[in-house]
């Protein structure tokens, strides 16, 4: 019948217990460590991105767990994996507006940027909130999925939600370019006076936003193909183009923090320096 209901398949596969294991782990320890450095440099704006890094370790933990389970799923940890992997890059995704924004107004340099610093951040923001609450809503139908129709109105809620994100992300790598582009061309005062390696977070921004739109196209791709698709039949496509791509981009701001560029102190050495300099200028 039309509308009998559908038969769900959870997974077509058996998870690897292995493969979570390691994820929750090496995420975990990321989170663990990008927590202590909140807390040392106050780095506030760094919370969504934490938050993000925790949902993708809790997220695998549902996946260890369904792993145990074959074949006969049950619902709670496919859901914990679905809608907590679903929605961990989007957090991430807010603190990575927050760091441009940031370093704009560091740097001196409003006239560079394509948005003006007071609206950068919000305005990117607001994209990842509506994303976020689509593809909320989206995995929120599809786990409640009562018909076909059900299922794929949920797939085509997170499929827009997705695509949200990167035409935002798009915009958000292009702004970066232009900006990158013309900071070089015309180094503002604080450019030449700050003594941190500003420039090196800039291509981490580049690395970062790359592996979220590579992540995110393979997400729609998923969700426009189905459940029937080739992405979702073989674990190794979310492991290669999901997992992976998030663990590296959590680990690259292990291994460069925004608080070494933007940070408390950072302005506080600013300030000095440009008060040396104007004092040297009366001076003179």
């Amino acid at each position: 019948m039309a509308n009998e209901a559908p038969k769900f398949v959870f997974y077509h596969y058996q998870p690897s217990e292995a493969a979570a294991i390691i994820f929750i782990v090496v995420f975990a320890i990321s989170s663990l460590w990008h927590i202590k450095v909140l807390i040392q440099k106050r780095t506030w704006y760094f919370i969504p991105f934490i938050l993000g890094c925790l949902f993708e370790t809790v997220g695998y933990v549902g996946r260890a767990l369904s792993s145990t389970e074959y074949p006969d799923f049950t619902k709670i940890p496919y859901i914990m994996q679905s809608i907590l992997l679903l929605l961990g890059p989007t957090l991430i995704a807010a603190s990575i507006y927050m760091i441009l924004g940031r370093l704009v107004v560091l740097l001196e340099a409003e006239s560079y940027s394509m948005i003006k610093p007071k609206w950068l951040t919000k305005f990117f923001v607001l994209g990842d909130v509506l994303s976020f609450f689509a593809q909320g809503g989206g995995g929120g139908i599809l786990t409640q999925a009562k018909t076909e129709a059900d299922v794929r109105r949920g797939e085509y809620i997170i499929v827009g939600g997705l695509g949200i994100q990167v035409l935002f992300f798009g915009f958000f790598i292009i702004v970066t370019m232009v900006f990158h582009k013309r900071i070089d061309r015309k180094p503002t005062r604080n450019a030449h006076a700050l003594d941190t390696p500003w420039k090196k977070l800039l291509y981490v921004l580049y690395i970062s936003s790359a592996l979220v739109m590579v992540r995110s196209i393979y997400r729609v791709a998923e969700y426009v193909l189905g459940s029937d698709g080739e992405l979702q039949s073989k674990e190794a496509y979310l492991y290669c183009l999901d997992a992976l791509p998030m663990l590296i981009v959590a680990l690259a701001y292990n291994w460069f923090h925004p608080s070494r560029v933007v940070s408390r102190e950072s302005l506080r050495r600013l300030s000095v320096t440009s008060m040396e300099v104007l004092g040297q200028g009366q001076t003179a």
